[in-house]
């Protein structure tokens, strides 16, 4: 009897020495959280991960959930038969059968590779590789065995059953979201913040976000596209709770009394107290931002100087190295590119000032702060703070 079944695969939390069951176990939790509705079951079986239970029309989309699990480096559609050479040769045909299928391929190479845990099996490892072998040549003759550069790798692994498969499909990497603390990303409409926020997912980090509105100069489209990133973000980082705080009080009080080449520079500043005050509230210990050193006048290393200056905790800013082509090729393999470049403007490009201050000094910045009560348009922004929880676009 043959059963369907995933082999997940995992990376660095191999690494873990003592800590390793507790990622583990983190692992196996986030995988079953991504796939609750599909009824899967999620078991470890000597030191291997394997996702059972589904529907065989739902495979497609159970392994889809699976690669965009952090933690998970592969995934390997398998099947489960008889530790029999009869029912092992049988799977190994159809699975390379459907491998060729797959590929477009009327003739290939392949090569067998076997592990046997269970040593009482026989024959053993290089015994069921020329059983096999012979029987796959018997059965498609259009195939041949290269040991070296095959097309086609078939594993067997002889456990408390045997698992034949023969394709391993790339996952996210990584480690388990949770693994590494609670951050808040300061999420835009644009294309850097989401990636950003993504890096630090696959770290292992718990992601809220929060962005900022200023209606009327921003409307619905805009907060549209930023809940749609949320819940793109969410298929990788699990649900993601979003602030949405009105900004725009905040933002005439500094447009009318500040200087306007300091403008942005004091946005950003605005920007991180609110952050860090909504962080503070949910536990989080650290903020993210989509910044890259040099990219814009707001990101210049004096600037981000001054931003810093009012954050009492750490900054994560992941592409700061990174030039817009690296992030927008990531943005395309994540699958926020398209979002983010629908149109909808955000409060940041509402007032932008002609000649943006690149070396703002902190204490000019200080006194144009002075110049408006602050802590209460802080205040005020907070409390008319819409706060929901933005689920995964499946």
């Amino acid at each position: 009897m043959m059963e369907r079944l995933l082999l997940i695969k995992y990376g660095e939390i191999h690494l873990k020495g003592l800590n390793r069951p507790f990622f583990k176990r983190l692992l196996r939790q986030r995988l079953l959280e991504n796939m609750q509705d599909l009824h899967c079951r999620v078991q470890e079986l000597h030191g291997r991960v394997f996702v059972t239970g589904f529907a065989p029309a739902d495979e497609p989309l159970v392994i889809e959930r699976c690669i965009k699990t952090f933690g998970v480096v592969g995934v390997s559609p398998a099947a489960k038969v008889e530790k029999t050479l009869e029912a092992i040769g049988q799977a190994a045909i159809a699975e390379l059968q459907a491998a060729m299928q797959r590929d477009g391929q009327t003739q290939c190479t392949f090569k067998v590779k076997a592990r046997r845990e269970d040593k009482t099996f026989s024959p053993n490892s290089d015994g069921i590789n020329r059983e096999i072998g012979g029987m796959i040549l018997q059965a498609l003759p259009q195939t041949r065995v290269d040991v070296h550069r095959p097309d086609h790798l078939i594993q067997v692994e002889v456990r408390d059953g045997a698992y034949v498969y023969a394709q391993s499909i790339q996952a996210a990497g990584g480690m388990p979201v949770g693994s590494s603390g609670k951050a808040m990303l300061m999420l835009s409409g644009g294309i850097d913040s989401p990636v950003a926020g993504w890096m630090m997912a696959k770290r292992g980090m718990t992601i809220s976000a929060v962005h900022f509105l200023s209606p009327p100069y921003t409307g619905e489209p805009a907060k549209q596209k930023v809940l749609d990133l949320a819940s793109e973000m969410a298929c990788y980082c699990g649900p993601i709770r979003l602030h949405l705080v009105r900004f725009t009080e905040l933002q005439e009080e500094l447009y009318e009394k500040g200087r306007h080449e300091y403008l942005t520079v004091l946005m950003r500043r605005s920007m991180m107290q609110i952050a860090q005050r909504l962080a503070e509230e949910e536990g989080a210990k650290a903020l993210i931002t989509g910044e890259s050193l040099g990219q814009v006048a707001s990101q210049t290393i004096d600037a981000i100087r001054a931003t810093n200056a009012v954050a009492d905790m750490p900054v994560f800013r992941p592409l700061i190295g990174m030039d817009k082509t690296e992030i927008i090729e990531m943005a395309r393999r994540i699958g926020t590119f398209e979002t983010s470049i629908r149109p909808g403007e955000d409060c940041c490009t509402v007032f932008v000032p002609k000649h943006p201050a690149t070396h703002p000094i902190l204490e000019k910045i200080a006194a144009e702060e002075a110049k408006i009560d602050l802590p209460r348009l802080i205040e005020q922004a907070l409390e008319r703070t819409e706060h929901m929880i933005i689920q995964p676009h499946q």
